[in-house]
């Protein structure tokens, strides 16, 4: 399961900026103008092998005008709660300040791994500066420029050596992992009950009444595997308490740690943005997707066409993945309940499918040299050989050719519905890399 890394500071350090550097993205808004960060931001890095989860935090301050104080530094405690390592930034410009020494007692009070950052050392003569933040008390000061990139692989090394290679409690068999996830009320945890016959969470009309992410182990009719219920994940602008915080980190761990993700989806609302986000968090992290339609048994009109209608509509906003199951259950009436069960094992085996070498050749070959990629710049794309590579998270197929940068994504999608046509890969996203021969 991932760590987690959380970067603390008073406002206007950097914190937004070493945060997009170490996601490689551009979600933290940066700005010169102090407290522009309110909100936790969330991401994903990695090091040296090694992938963790990077909270961004808003800057700590006591006794200041802006009138999201409060609940900024409770944001920031928070982060502080659940990090398995903490990153405290300062201003080299700036040196010691009160507002710095103030985050370092919080920092001492937490006892967590704690890691001092010197950030905005831009010039060669301003790393002088550094020793000053010795009286932090927090150990060596690492010098670190997040604008250029200075002196960001020595504290990576130095992160990541303070990780754990293992979370306590969380060291489960090797067995299948299928999380059920969605948003708050989508019924969740009445389709766990319903799939182990009896009340394992409690159930009511609450949205949020699931607060943990609940391992249960299924060993019956020859199968074996964890199911996983999980909180709801609703819109971080929605997320206001402390305890629906840690629930979706919580949630969002479990996905990090599933084989398959059930994807629950309340037919009396339909497929929404929220539904999107969800299945983009399973994307990102390669799981294996089963999309659950929850409360058929509320829909009045439920003939074939209808049914087609609604598969259409969610297919349509989850596009270009299209490959994957779509069941209508109900959880109340264990309408369907074990086909997910079964389609989620399906699922699962299609994950960790492996084609003979010699299998794809042969298929493959005639194909591409009746249909070979467009010609660019007057160049002929010439493959010559396939395979699938080894011991990779899901399904990852390699093609040999002469001129790999000439083969465009058209191309590439032509591969995989060929490939998903000719053997059942039903769920799982599958990778395609063109390479050099």
């Amino acid at each position: 399961m991932a760590n987690i890394l959380a970067i603390v500071g008073r406002p206007n350090v950097g914190k937004s900026t070493l945060f997009n550097r170490l996601t490689k993205t551009r979600r933290a808004i940066v700005n010169d103008a102090a407290g522009t960060t309110r909100d936790r931001q969330y991401g994903k890095s990695e090091w040296c092998g090694k992938e963790f989860s990077v909270i961004d935090t808003g800057g700590w301050v006591v006794n200041s005008d802006d009138t999201f104080e409060s609940e900024i530094n409770r944001q920031v405690n928070l982060a502080i709660k659940e990090a398995d390592v903490i990153l405290l930034v300062v201003d080299v410009n700036a040196g010691v300040t009160q507002f710095d020494m103030e985050v370092a007692h919080l920092l001492r009070q937490a006892k967590k791994e704690t890691v001092l950052a010197v950030n905005k050392v831009d010039q060669f003569d301003q790393q002088y500066g550094a020793p000053e933040f010795y009286k932090l008390g927090l150990g060596e000061p690492f010098i670190l420029s997040a604008e250029n990139g200075l002196g960001t692989g020595d504290l990576l090394d130095e992160i990541c050596s303070r990780f754990k290679d293992t979370v306590a409690g969380e060291d489960l068999e090797e067995l299948p992992r299928f999380a059920i996830v969605g948003r708050p009320n989508a019924g969740k945890s009445s389709i766990l009950n319903a799939f182990i016959g009896e009340e394992r969470t409690i159930v009511t009309d609450i949205p949020g009444t699931t607060r943990d992410s609940i391992y249960t182990r299924y060993n019956k009719f020859g199968k074996d595997f964890y199911l996983v219920d999980t909180a709801g994940i609703r819109k971080k602008a929605k997320v206001n308490e402390d305890l629906e915080y840690y629930s979706v980190v919580r949630s969002i761990r479990a996905i990090e740690n599933s084989d398959v993700c059930i994807l629950m989806i309340d037919a009396t609302r339909g497929i929404e943005a929220q539904d999107l986000n969800i299945y983009q968090l399973i994307q990102k992290n390669k799981k294996g997707l089963v999309v659950c339609v929850n409360k058929w048994d509320l829909i009045e009109s439920k003939t074939n066409a209808d049914i087609k209608g609604y598969e259409r509509a969610i297919r349509e906003r989850i596009a270009p993945f299209k490959d994957f199951p779509i069941i209508f259950t109900s959880a109340l009436t264990k309408q369907r309940i074990f086909k997910v069960m079964e389609t989620a094992l399906h699922v699962y085996e299609n994950k960790q499918r492996k084609v003979p070498t010699a299998q794809l050749n042969e298929r493959f070959l005639p194909l591409i040299e009746n249909y070979p990629p467009p010609a660019t710049k007057g160049k002929y794309i010439k493959i010559k050989y396939c395979t699938q590579l080894p011991n990779t998270q899901i399904p990852t197929f390699v093609f040999f050719a002469n001129l790999p940068q000439y083969v465009k994504e058209p191309y590439r999608r032509f591969l995989e519905n060929k490939l998903r046509e000719w053997w059942d890969f039903n769920g799982t996203p599958v990778q395609i890399f063109i390479r050099a021969k």
